[in-house]
C-alpha cells in the first residue's frame, strides 16, 4: 500500500558538529541509517552562512543518497551554481535570513514571480526537479504554478505552533492550498515543525504526497537512536494513511 513520502532533513547533525567544530557526528552517516529505517528522501539546506551542512556535506551526500536527495537552498547565485553542478534530485527553493533560528516562513512568491520563475528555470535547465516552500495560502500556490514549478512544499509551522480554534484555522489553510496545488497539477509536500502528534491531521489530507521532518525525529533520536525515530514516524504516517482511505 503506498504511503505518504517521509523526509528526513539531517542538518540539525550537522549543526552539533559545527558547533564544537569537529568531524562528527556526520550527517552523511545519519542519513545512511535514516535511509535504512525506510524514509523516502534525505533533505538537507546548504545556507548562505554555512551554519550547518557544508557543501562537501552536500557533495558526499550526493554520491551517497539512494533514495531522493532533497536540497533546500535560497535563490542566490552561489548556492544556485553548486545545486546545478552537485545536481540534487530536487532542489527546493525557500526564504533565508541570516538572524533567524530557523526557516520563518514560506517564499515570497507573489510580486517576485520574475525572480522566483529565473532560479526555477536554471536549476530545471540542470535537470533538477524544483520545488517552491511556501506559505498555506492559495494565491502562492498559482504564483508557483506561474513560476513553472513541479512541486510545492506547504509551510506547517504556523500550524504547529496554533493551539485551539487558531489551530484548527490554520489546517484549514493547509487543506485548501494542498488542494489547489493538486487542482494545478502540482506534487504537494508539507513541512516545518511537525512532530509525532502534529502530523497526524496533515496526513489526513489525500492531496499531500511527502512529508519532510527534521527537529522531531533528531531530538527522539537522541533517546532512541535514529532507527527507531525514523521508523516510529513511518509508523504514524502509515496510520493516518490507512484511516484516511478508510474515510
Amino acid at each position: 500500500m503506498h504511503r505518504i513520502r517521509l523526509g528526513v532533513n539531517v542538518d540539525h547533525v550537522a549543526t552539533l558538529r559545527q558547533a564544537r567544530g569537529t568531524t562528527y557526528p556526520d550527517p552523511v552517516t545519519a542519513a545512511a541509517l535514516c535511509e535504512l529505517a525506510g524514509a523516502d528522501q534525505i533533505t538537507v539546506h546548504l545556507r548562505e552562512d554555512r551554519r550547518h551542512i557544508q557543501e562537501r556535506d552536500l557533495r558526499i551526500l550526493r554520491q551517497t543518497v539512494q533514495t531522493v536527495l532533497n536540497l533546500e537552498l535560497a535563490a542566490n547565485d552561489d548556492v544556485l551554481a553548486i545545486a546545478c553542478d552537485v545536481q540534487p534530485d530536487l532542489a527546493t527553493l525557500v526564504p533565508e535570513r541570516r538572524q533567524e533560528v530557523t526557516t520563518e516562513g514560506g517564499l515570497a512568491v507573489v510580486g517576485r514571480e520574475a525572480e522566483v520563475s529565473e532560479a526555477v528555470a536554471r536549476l530545471q535547465a540542470a535537470g533538477i526537479r524544483v520545488s517552491l516552500f511556501i506559505n498555506p495560502d492559495v494565491e502562492s500556490v498559482e504564483a508557483s504554478a506561474r513560476c513553472g514549478a513541479q512541486q510545492i512544499e506547504i509551510h506547517t509551522g504556523f500550524y504547529s505552533e496554533a493551539r485551539g480554534a487558531q489551530q484548527t484555522a490554520e489546517l484549514k489553510r493547509i487543506r485548501l492550498a494542498a488542494s489547489a496545488g493538486a487542482r494545478l497539477g502540482l506534487s504537494v509536500a508539507a513541512g516545518h515543525g511537525l512532530d509525532y502528534v502534529n502530523a497526524r491531521a496533515v496526513c489526513a489530507f489525500a492531496q499531500i504526497e511527502e512529508l519532510n521532518i527534521g527537529h522531531a525525529i533528531m531530538a527522539r533520536a537522541f533517546f532512541v537512536g535514529m532507527k527507531d525515530a525514523v521508523r516510529e514516524m513511518i509508523a504514524v504516517m502509515s496510520e493516518e494513511e490507512v484511516r484516511r482511505r478508510v474515510r
